[in-house]
Formats: C-alpha cells, structure tokens, sequence
C-alpha cells in the first residue's frame, strides 16, 4: 500500500525556481512542471518517516494542467498515472487544489489529496490520505510556457 498516484500527490510538490517567475505563473493560469523534494510518510505503527519518492511511487517530476484539471507524471511513464483535479480555488496568495484517486487496480491503495501551491513562489505542500496513512510531499513548480 505505499503507493501514491502522481497527484496524490498531490501532489506533488522543484529543486530551483526561474528568477523570472512572477505570482500569475502560479494562480492556475498557466501550465506549470513541479519537482518532489520531500515525502514523508505517517502510519499509525511507526509514527512519521522521511521517505524517498521511489519507495512510495511518487514521481520526481509532475506536470499539472490547469485547464486540463490534471497531474500527470512528466516524461513516460507505464500506465495512466494522472489525477484529475476536482477543485480549484484561490485563496489568500495560494492556489488550493484537490483531488481523489482510486490507485492501482486491485491494490488498496486509494487517497484523497489536498495540493497548497503559494502564487508568489511556486512552492507547494501536497496532504494525501489513505487507508491508516497519510503522506505530506514537499517541492517547487516552474511555469510552462
């Protein structure tokens, strides 16, 4: 069951963001390409745990479609890993994004997410909850053009 779907990451969540980069490339109206830095992972039995993104099939790479209302894994991956997103709001300087996913067919693996993107920076935080786990994934995104 540590398993994420590319958005539940939510996710989500870049190494570097472009000096050029100003609050509309994060407001959801411009594609944008987002890097995982951190993913910790929380069960009831073991507490909270610094994780890497590959042992919880979270991608290092996302790419989130707004007008599309999808995160995708960026690059080629197996499968159709994307999310849709089912709710879009902004609200005091944030992008709130939310979603749900089934998982990986016949694996109990299914979350809701909630994606906070802040407009200024590009910075994100992803909360994704499961069946007695939770997951929070830390990163950055970079706009599109």
């Amino acid at each position: 069951m540590k398993m994420l779907t590319a958005a539940g990451i939510a996710a989500l969540l870049l190494l570097s963001l472009s000096s050029a980069a100003t609050a509309g490339d994060f407001d959801g109206s411009k594609p944008v390409l987002c890097s995982v830095v951190t993913v910790i992972e929380c069960t009831p039995e073991d507490g909270c745990r610094e994780v890497t993104p590959e042992s919880v099939a979270v991608p290092q790479f996302l790419t989130v479609d707004f007008e599309k209302k999808t995160v995708r894994p960026a690059g080629k991956v197996e499968g159709d890993r994307s999310s849709a997103i089912k709710r879009m709001e902004r609200i005091g300087g944030k992008l709130i994004l939310q979603g749900a996913d089934e998982g990986i067919q016949d694996m109990r693996d299914s979350v809701g997410w909630t994606a906070a993107v802040t407009e200024e920076t590009g910075k994100f935080v992803v909360t994704a909850a499961g069946d007695q786990e939770a997951f929070i994934v830390y990163g950055a995104c970079l706009s599109l053009p």
